[in-house]
């Protein structure tokens, strides 16, 4: 089954490439990688803002990684063009704005992690993976995550 098969029973369509909001590019190609931006939680085209342990729930941050894994793979598309040129989903890293006594990280990382897995299949969606508690996040939003991905 293609990937845009597999997004269209899920139910998903992609946002076209964002404009970066600061100096960077929202990817940079080089060889077989593909690094791509870390890319911030967004709900009705804002800045998802909020704390995990404070003012969120581990389910509410699970959904924000999961909604960050969607723009994460239009970028991915807008770098190589067609999904299925991806080999497989290299390295994730997450960081949840969170308090101190935060401890669920990874649970909200898993948000985003189970998406490639559901969209390119184990062998090429599963990847390695770190996930932070952080202070603070830009523009003071709950999830920040950036992935490498290999391509042919």
């Amino acid at each position: 089954m293609s990937v845009q098969a597999r997004l269209d029973a899920l139910g998903i369509t992609l946002p076209p490439l964002a404009v970066p909001a600061a100096a960077y590019v929202p990817f940079v190609r080089t060889g077989k990688l593909v690094f791509v931006s870390g890319h911030i939680a967004r709900k009705e085209g804002k800045p998802w803002v909020g704390q995990l342990g404070l003012t969120m729930s581990t389910d509410e941050g699970k959904a924000a990684a999961r909604a960050i894994a969607i723009d994460l793979l239009g970028t991915l598309q807008a770098a190589v063009g067609d999904l299925d040129k991806v080999k497989r989903i290299v390295k994730v890293m997450s960081l949840v704005n969170s308090t101190p006594t935060y401890t669920e990280q990874h649970l909200v990382t898993n948000g985003a992690s189970q998406l490639f897995v559901d969209v390119f299949g184990a062998e090429r969606g599963a990847h390695a993976r770190s996930a932070f508690g952080v202070a603070q996040i830009p523009l003071g939003a709950c999830v920040e995550i950036e992935l490498i991905a290999e391509v042919q």
